[in-house]
């Protein structure tokens, strides 16, 4: 005996003025008897503050009190019996109703302290003598058309410069004496549904390259009394060269955007969600093989690295 949840949508993206279909499938080897089967949808901003973000006295407040964006039960069918075999029960629920005051309809997010996530879930209740049946499906939610901006926005795009004045963290002894330059432009605001673009040219390099790689990076924020509790951190990294490469030659940059992990930058009352891309130059250096090349928590010697904002949209 089993139950399964089939959405309408193999991507399962949904707007909030849209319906949201599927069936519910359950497959049993005899009738069974239940007292009603329940569709219930839950949406909500999930926030908690770990100690690494904040003080103290901050970090006692732990999770903190979801905000809630949608919760509604809908019963699907009454008592009865279900047929042995393969039972298959459409269902079909708009989103967003007339006359609802919960928070608005963001999208949705996973981030490391925010999460925005929708659920259905669906209950077939058997009374006590028997196990009820559930499962839970999450399904993602995107902004209404209405919302969005009318037309695709150019990528805005900042140029920037990397030498070993701009570092505000110590170099290599062989980099701050013979220096470096890269120069570029790359995206300071783009749309979810394209790319991070831009290019890059290492103009000149007393050091050899060993890698270039573009890191994404969000910038939770939860407010906490009259304090705010902020976290950056690294969400996918990017190679754009491997090993040392020609100077004076444009390298381009290309990124796609991970869908879950990204949304809209958003500011909301009690949390706000930002994005930030680093171009980050790897310098070939002996020292640089004692240390993973994944730890970017901290400046390194043969490490040179420019930061940006980075402004996400949602386009129609």
């Amino acid at each position: 005996m089993s139950i399964d949840l089939k959405l309408s949508r193999f991507n399962r993206i949904y707007r909030p003025s849209e319906a949201l279909e599927g069936k519910i499938i359950i497959k049993t080897q005899s009738s069974i008897s239940h007292y009603g089967i329940r569709l219930t949808f839950k949406g909500s901003v999930n926030m908690q503050v770990r100690g690494g973000s904040a003080g103290v006295v901050e970090s006692l407040y732990g999770v903190i009190k979801p905000i809630p964006i949608l919760n509604r039960t809908i019963e699907v069918k009454p008592s009865g019996k279900i047929a042995s075999g393969t039972t298959e029960i459409p269902f079909s629920v708009t989103l967003r109703q007339k006359g609802e005051n919960l928070e608005k309809f963001y999208e949705t997010f996973h981030g490391a302290n925010i999460s925005i996530q929708y659920l259905v879930t669906v209950d077939v209740t058997r009374g006590y003598l028997h196990k009820s049946l559930s499962t839970t499906m999450e399904f993602i939610v995107e902004s209404d058309k209405a919302d969005l901006l009318q037309r695709p926005i150019p990528p805005e795009m900042v140029i920037f410069y990397i030498t070993q004045d701009t570092q505000r963290h110590s170099l290599l002894p062989e980099l701050k004496s013979g220096g470096f330059r890269v120069m570029g432009k790359i995206s300071s605001q783009c749309s979810l549904a394209g790319p991070i673009s831009g290019e890059l040219t290492v103009e000149t390099s007393a050091v050899p390259i060993h890698s270039i790689d573009i890191q994404l990076f969000r910038v939770e924020s939860i407010l906490l009394g009259e304090k705010i509790a902020t976290e950056t951190s690294l969400i996918q990294t990017t190679q754009a060269t491997d090993g040392d490469v020609c100077h004076n030659l444009t390298i381009p940059i290309y990124v796609i955007l991970p869908r879950l992990l990204t949304c809209p930058t958003t500011f909301a009352g009690p949390f706000s969600i930002e994005f930030k891309v680093a171009i980050v130059i790897s310098f070939q250096s002996d020292l640089s093989q004692l240390h993973k090349k994944t730890d970017s928590g901290t400046p390194k010697l043969w490490l040179a690295m420019e930061t940006l904002p980075l402004e996400l949209v949602r386009t129609k």
